[in-house]
C-alpha cells in the first residue's frame, strides 16, 4: 500500500502548481465568466440601450459560434506548440477583449463582435488547454486533480455575483466590465507564467512516472462509436445545465422570489460547483465514471420541477440550485477525464476540442432560448421542462461506453 500511497502523494508535490495555475485559469477563462455575470449585466444593458434580455443573452449563441470554429484549432495549437504558450497569449487577448466592453455604444451588433473577438482570442482559457498539463502529470490522482483545477469556475461563481453587484453599485455596468477585465490580468496571467509548465524533478527525487502518452489519432476516435455517443449526448446535456444558471435570478424572480433571497441562493451554484468538483473527481478515481456521470448529471433534472412552480419555495429552491450546481461542477471533469481514459493523450487536445463543440452548443444556446421563452410566455416553465426531460435521458446513455481502455506508455519528453 505504501508505494501507492507514495505515488499519490508525489504527484501533488510536484504538480501542485499546475494545478493553482489552471485553476485560476479556469475560473477567470471564456467559460465560467459569461455564464456567471451575464443575468446581473443584462438588466442594466437592457435600460441603458433598451435591449431586451434574449438580445443581451444572444451572447452567448455568439461565444458558441466562436468556439465552434476555434477549439479544435485550439486543441490542435495546444498539440503542436504546448498548452503553456496558448495560455499565456489567450489569457491577454481575453482581459483586453472584456476590458473592452466597457466602450459598448449601444450598436447591439458591436457588442456581439467585441464578444465574438473575446470568445476567439480566449478560446485557450478554455478547459482544453488547462487539463493538458494537469492530464499528462496525474495519473493515480488525475479525477481529483481534474476536479481541483476545474474548481476554479466555481470559486469565480461563487464571488461573481457579488463582486458584479458591487461594481455596478460604484461604478455602473461599465465599470464592471472594466473589473472583470482585470482579473484574468492580474491574477491569472502571473500564475500562468510562473506555474503553468511541466515540472522538472529534482537531483534527489526519484525521476517522475511514466505518461501514458499513447492513444488514438483525430481521424480513429472520430470514427469509434464512442466519440458520436458522447457528442450527441452533451448537446442536451450542456443545454439543460447551461441554461438555468445565467437565467437563475430571472427564474427565481418569476417564482415570485424576493430580491434577498434572490441574493442568498444564487452564490449556492458557485460552491455547489465546487463541491461537485472535488467529490467527483474523487468518485471518478475511484468508481466506473460513466455510472458516476450518470447519476450526477440526472439529479438535476428532478429538481429543476421544483422550480416551475408559480410561487418557488425557497428551501426547495436551494435545494434545486444545489442539484444544478454540484452538476455543472462536474460536467468539465467528467469530459476531460473520458477523453483521456477513452481515446488516450496522443492527441487529446484535439479530440476534447472536438467534442467541446457539441457541449459548447448545447450552453451556448440555451441561454438566449431560456431569455426567449420568458419575452414570450414570461415563465421559464417550457425551457425548465424540456431540460429535465433532456438530462433524465441523455445521461443514461452514458452508461453504454463500456470499460476503459489502455493504451501504450511512453516516457515523458
Amino acid at each position: 500500500m505504501r508505494p501507492a500511497a507514495d505515488a499519490r502523494d508525489g504527484e501533488f508535490a510536484r504538480g501542485w502548481k499546475i494545478v493553482l495555475a489552471a485553476t485560476l485559469g479556469v475560473g477567470l477563462g471564456l467559460s465560467p465568466m459569461p455564464v456567471y455575470t451575464l443575468g446581473m449585466l443584462a438588466p442594466q444593458l437592457s435600460a441603458a440601450f433598451g435591449w431586451s434580455i434574449a438580445e443581451v443573452m444572444g451572447v452567448m449563441s455568439v461565444t458558441t459560434l466562436t468556439v465552434v470554429l476555434s477549439a479544435p484549432l485550439t486543441g490542435a495549437l495546444t498539440n503542436r506548440f504546448g498548452a503553456r504558450g496558448v495560455a499565456l497569449c489567450s489569457v491577454v487577448l481575453f482581459g483586453l477583449g472584456v476590458l473592452s466592453l466597457a466602450l459598448s455604444s449601444g450598436s447591439i451588433l458591436g457588442f456581439y463582435l467585441t464578444w465574438g473577438f473575446i470568445a476567439l482570442g480566449g478560446a485557450g482559457t478554455l478547459p482544453i488547454t488547462w487539463t493538458r498539463l494537469v492530464n499528462e502529470h496525474f495519473q493515480r490522482n488525475k479525477g481529483l486533480a481534474l476536479g481541483l483545477a476545474m474548481m476554479g469556475s466555481g470559486l469565480f461563481g461563487i464571488f461573481a455575483k457579488p463582486y458584479v453587484r458591487w461594481l455596478i453599485e460604484q461604478w455602473g455596468w461599465r465599470g464592471a466590465f472594466v473589473g472583470l477585465g482585470l482579473l484574468p490580468l492580474v491574477l491569472a496571467l502571473p500564475a500562468a507564467f510562473i506555474w503553468f509548465r511541466a515540472p522538472k524533478s529534482r537531483v534527489d527525487e526519484p525521476a517522475a512516472a511514466p505518461v501514458p502518452m499513447g492513444g488514438m489519432t483525430t481521424a480513429q476516435a472520430v470514427r469509434d462509436w464512442r466519440f458520436w455517443l458522447l457528442a450527441v449526448a452533451l448537446v442536451p446535456i450542456s443545454f439543460a445545465l447551461g441554461g438555468a444558471v445565467p437565467n437563475m435570478e430571472g427564474i427565481l424572480r418569476a417564482g415570485k422570489l424576493d430580491s434577498g433571497t434572490i441574493a442568498s441562493l444564487t452564490p449556492l451554484i458557485g460552491l455547489s460547483a465546487i463541491i461537485g468538483r472535488l467529490v467527483g473527481g474523487w468518485l471518478l478515481d475511484r468508481f466506473w465514471a460513466p455510472m458516476i456521470g450518470t447519476i450526477l448529471l440526472a439529479l438535476p433534472g428532478l429538481s429543476y420541477w421544483s422550480l416551475m412552480g408559480g410561487t418557488i419555495d425557497p428551501q426547495a429552491a436551494g435545494i434545486s440550485i444545489f442539484l444544478i450546481g454540484f452538476a455543472l461542477g462536474i460536467e468539465y471533469d467528467f469530459i476531460a477525464f473520458i477523453v483521456a481514459r477513452y481515446f488516450g493523450m496522443k492527441h487529446y487536445g484535439t479530440i476534447y476540442g472536438w467534442l467541446y463543440i457539441p457541449f459548447a452548443i448545447g450552453a451556448g444556446f440555451a441561454a438566449p432560448v431560456f431569455g426567449h421563452d420568458f419575452d414570450v410566455n414570461g415563465s421559464y416553465v417550457l425551457s425548465l421542462s424540456c431540460s429535465a426531460i433532456a438530462l433524465l435521458t441523455c445521461a443514461g446513455a452514458l452508461l453504454l461506453l463500456g470499460p476503459y481502455r489502455t493504451f501504450e506508455a511512453s516516457e515523458r519528453p
